[in-house]
This record gives structure tokens, sequence and C-alpha cells, in this order.
């Protein structure tokens, strides 16, 4: 489980590639302090397994699923990676509850500056835009961000300075790729709506959501 806030930028070191996996060796000093093997860190919003490590690096295999879904399959040594160590109890939400299992790639369609702000717009599939609203959450490469407005075939979102700084989203332009991860509240949401939950005891409705600040 993560939040979607950024800990710090690794560089991939090296990339040992398989037939349908390969196995990733990521440079990440900073989030290194209290690492241990099994320990999950969210690579570019991909929830990534430590089978190796120092105080320098550490090593993840990416399976064929992860291959397909995700633009981790892209990466080649010496690109910067959004990294984020899973949450602790007690830790502040800072961001959202993101679970790094991505949805699907987007495509960023344009970067526009607004003031001291870029506002992206992301093309994305049908699957995920469904779960997509404006003010909600959504997480690209591993950043928790603010929804402004859903169209057609795509959304926005906005970057502060600090968030374009921090991360990679920052050097992205038109044209790149991104991991998409919709909210996993809607999901589960939707879900209990279209089962009814325990049909004899449940009250939950649509005005019960609303009414208690969920929609």
């Amino acid at each position: 489980m993560f939040t979607g806030i950024v800990e710090s930028m690794g560089r991939v070191r090296g990339i040992k590639r398989g037939a349908q996996s390969f196995q990733i060796d990521i440079q990440a000093e900073t989030i290194l302090d209290d690492v241990k093997l099994g320990d999950s860190i969210a690579v570019n919003g991909v929830c990534l397994t430590v089978t190796s490590y120092d105080a320098q690096h550490f090593i993840a295999d990416v399976m064929p699923e992860t291959m397909d879904k995700t633009t981790l399959k892209n990466l080649k040594p010496g690109d910067h990676v959004n990294l984020e160590r899973a949450l602790r109890v007690g830790d502040r939400l800072g961001g959202h509850i993101v679970q790094g299992h991505v949805d699907a790639v987007g495509i960023i369609k344009a970067k526009e500056n607004r003031d001291i702000a870029y506002v992206y717009t992301i093309k994305a599939p049908a699957p995920v835009l469904h779960y997509t609203v404006p003010k909600g959450s959504i997480t690209i490469d591993g950043v928790s961000l603010t929804v402004i407005d859903v169209l057609p075939d795509s959304f926005t979102v906005s970057l502060i300075p600090h968030s374009a700084d921090q991360t990679i989203l920052g050097r992205k332009q038109a044209g790149d790729y991104v991991n998409l991860e919709s909210d996993i509240l809607g999901r589960y949401i939707e879900k209990l709506l279209k089962t009814g939950g325990d049909k004899e005891t449940s009250s939950l409705s649509v005005s019960f959501l609303a009414e208690n600040g969920f929609l």
C-alpha cells in the first residue's frame, strides 16, 4: 500500500532482460536506510519486491504481466524513476490510497504552463476514465494527483512546481507514456452498488453515500 507521495527519484543502473521478464537494478540511496529483503517499493507507480540491495541500490524482478501492462518495459539504463516505500501504519496519508497495481498506460496529449503550474492532458482508455471524476484522485507514474476535468477520451491534472521538480513528471512531454492507476475506492463502491451487498441487511445506496460525504 502506498500514498502516491514520491519520496525520491532513482536512476536505472542496469537491466537484465529475459524472454518475457527482466531484472532491474535501481540506484536509490535516500530510501534504502531501512530496506529489507521482500519489501515493496513503488517504481513509477508499480509495486516491485526488493530481491537484493546494498546502501546505494536495489534489485527487483519484473514479471511478464507487469511488462505487458506498464511502461517499465520501456526503461533503459540512465533513466530516472519515481520511488516510494510502502506505507507504514501511523504515517500521514498525504496523497490517497494507492496499491501500486497499474490499470493501464496513458499518453500525454498536451502539456502547458498556467502561471506557476503545469497542466497535463492525458489520453486514457475507457476503463480508467470510467473511475475518473473531477476533483477525484488518480495516480500517474506513482504520483497522487487531483483531476481537474474529464473529457471524452482524456483527463487533465495540474502539477505544482515542487511535484514537477521532485518527480519524473516534470520531465515528461507530449507524446510520452505514463502509468495510470484509478482510485480503488471508486471501484469498491461501484461493486457494492451493483451487488447490493447483503440484500437482507444492506442499506447501501447512492443517497446514503451522498449523505455521508462519499459522493
